[in-house]
């Protein structure tokens, strides 16, 4: 049987690739090299824990909003009733699901970002 690498393992061999060879590179490109590195570093995250967080986001969404729907369904909904004023800060449940959501995503996009728990 073939095993192969999954995809963020790939995206984490080719970060430390980069990692290993930018202190040869010049300035400009150890720069470019090192956002390179950070964004497969990203995408590596996001394919291990973006789809529990999207579940996760999309149960607390279709909590609030009282009806399941698509990830990006109940987020426009939510975005437009936020704008229209039937949502506020004093809707129960709502400045925990966004709080729950953000920490989600910052664990994927910023994992070193500290917060106050």
């Amino acid at each position: 049987m073939i095993t192969h690498p999954r995809a963020e393992e790939l995206a984490e061999a080719v970060a430390r690739w980069i990692d290993q060879i930018r202190p040869g590179l010049d300035p400009r490109n150890a720069f470019l090299a090192r956002v390179a590195a950070n964004a497969l570093n990203t995408v590596a995250r996001e394919l291990v824990a973006g789809p529990a967080a999207e579940r996760a986001a999309t149960a607390r969404m279709a909590a609030l909003l009282g009806h399941k729907g698509a990830h990006a369904d109940l987020t426009r909904e939510l975005c437009e009733r936020l704008r229209a004023g039937e949502l506020t800060s004093a809707t129960p449940g709502l400045l925990a699901a966004l709080r729950a959501n953000v920490l989600d995503e910052l664990a994927i996009d910023q994992p070193n970002y500290r917060h106050e728990g």
